[in-house]
């Protein structure tokens, strides 16, 4: 069945919300955040302080393109206010590992013992810091900030070994905020 469908987000003092033909452009006071939409059918409107999305007649696939157009909206501006934050542990047993950062690359040494240091790519806009055992990354882009983490985890992924034994490796323990 078809309806109207209507979706409204507040925009908050401070942050600025441009859009050039499918891009939507947010700019804040930590940075800003492009993103590329494709809209189809769906009206896409800047009314005062409200962004306005909208479809006449929508089936259940442009509702759905809605709402994950409306949660992305969100991230974005959540991230220009406030960064997001991911925080990751460094845990080994057998064999002390080290993490360094170099240029877009952290390099972990010593994992299990191999003599090859395993790296892992950090993609731009992502800071990240190293405190003893706990690394953070900041992003104003929450995909960013999770691909960070996620490149973390799995270049210190490990196969043909027992895991019950070998529980090496870096974990994500908080995610955004929210602890794992």
């Amino acid at each position: 069945m078809k309806k109207e469908l209507i979706e409204t987000i507040e925009i908050p003092e401070g942050i600025e919300v441009n859009k050039e033909e499918n891009m939507i452009i947010i700019k804040g006071k930590l940075g800003e955040n492009k993103k590329e939409f494709k809209f189809g059918k769906i009206n896409f409107e800047k009314k005062d302080n409200k962004i306005i999305i909208q479809c006449k007649n929508a089936t259940k696939a442009e509702k759905k393109i809605i709402n994950t157009t409306v949660a992305h909206i969100k991230n974005m501006i959540k991230g220009v206010s406030e960064k997001f934050e991911y925080k990751l542990k460094i845990c080994f047993s057998h064999f002390p590992m080290t993490v360094k950062i170099e240029n877009n690359k952290a390099k972990i040494s010593n994992f299990l013992g191999e003599k090859i240091s395993r790296i892992a790519n950090i993609p731009e806009n992502a800071e990240v810091t190293i405190d003893r055992d706990i690394i953070t990354i900041n992003s104003t882009d929450k995909e960013i900030a999770g691909q960070a983490a996620a490149n973390f985890e799995t270049a210190t992924k490990i196969r043909n070994r027992d895991r019950r034994v070998f529980q090496d490796g870096i974990f994500i323990i908080n995610k955004a905020g929210k602890e794992i």
